[in-house]
């Protein structure tokens, strides 16, 4: 398996690929993930200077420690092809599938990159995978989407289309998405991999933002797509593990193993019952402590 398939995730920052000024540097305001889209943010006229702009970005800036996704364009226009061969030239990351509905989307990209990775002398199984769930049917399927291809990090939703399809709108509580966002991270959990949400596009609203982040976090996302450098510290503070938290994550590892040793199930933990259904959760937050860099332990 690629190892980077579990990496953290926490912002996933959408950057337009034709325009310079936008992905020369976009690391500096440490993005765990940013989005190179060809789709949405380019106009059908310049989707080739897009891939131009794309593939010198991918080989000749250092982006550092921010993974690098590439959104192609959707499976029914004429583009998607060429520009998995562009972003797989230039050593992308990921590609990320718009609109999918179906697993045999999911395939038929898998296939494409395994071609494109063959042609460039790429490390097979190098180029990951995430789909975005647009349409009401895409989470219907969301399962089916999930277990398509080894190469599937993650999916996400895109609210804008998929409330446009449910015949709805962003209201900004929540209530519209509530379905989608549930089943998507069902889905996510029982195939064993990532799930992250949609949008929040008013940059003016960071009261709302925040609630909005709250809400996923407590869901179960991994994390969320953004628009602008200003949301990435609200999304770290709140999916970076509290001291406190951490701090209690280590005992209950360390009573859990201890414990299991001399064959106890269950016990107390600074007042509260433990038993070993505790320690997947336990290990994930001295996991994402680790991964977020706050991590002062010794597990």
């Amino acid at each position: 398996m690629n190892p980077n398939k579990k990496r953290l995730r926490r912002t996933m920052m959408f950057l337009n690929a034709q325009k310079p000024g936008l992905i020369k540097d976009p690391y500096i305001y440490k993005p765990d993930s940013i989005m190179l889209d060809l789709e949405d943010a380019v106009a059908e006229n310049q989707k080739d200077a897009a891939r131009f702009s794309l593939y010198h970005a991918l080989q000749e800036i250092d982006y550092r420690s921010c993974e690098r996704v590439v959104r192609i364009n959707g499976l029914d226009t004429p583009y998607w092809k060429e520009d998995i061969r562009c972003a797989v030239a230039g050593g992308c990351d990921a590609i990320r599938i718009p609109k999918t509905e179906r697993p045999e989307d999911v395939k038929a990209v898998e296939a494409e990159i395994r071609s494109a990775e063959e042609d460039f002398s790429i490390p097979e199984g190098r180029t990951l995978i995430m789909a975005a769930i647009e349409s009401a049917r895409g989470v219907v399927k969301a399962l089916d989407v999930c277990e398509a291809s080894g190469r599937l990090f993650g999916i996400a939703l895109s609210g804008g289309d998929y409330t446009k399809d449910l015949q709805t709108y962003i209201t900004g509580t929540g209530i519209e998405l509530m379905g989608a966002r549930q089943n998507l991270i069902i889905a996510a959990r029982a195939a064993k991999i990532q799930c992250f949400d949609t949008v929040y596009t008013d940059l003016d609203d960071m009261e709302g933002f925040r609630r909005d982040v709250e809400t996923i976090h407590l869901m179960g996302f991994d994390g969320k797509s953004i628009i602008n450098p200003r949301q990435i510290p609200v999304v770290h503070e709140i999916f970076t593990p509290a001291q406190k938290n951490i701090i209690f994550a280590e005992k209950v590892v360390m009573e859990i193993e201890d414990k299991r040793e001399k064959g106890i199930g269950v016990f107390i933990v600074d007042g509260k019952m433990i038993d070993i259904a505790f320690y997947d959760g336990a290990k994930r937050t001295i996991e994402l402590a680790k991964a977020s860099g706050v991590y002062k332990g010794g597990l």
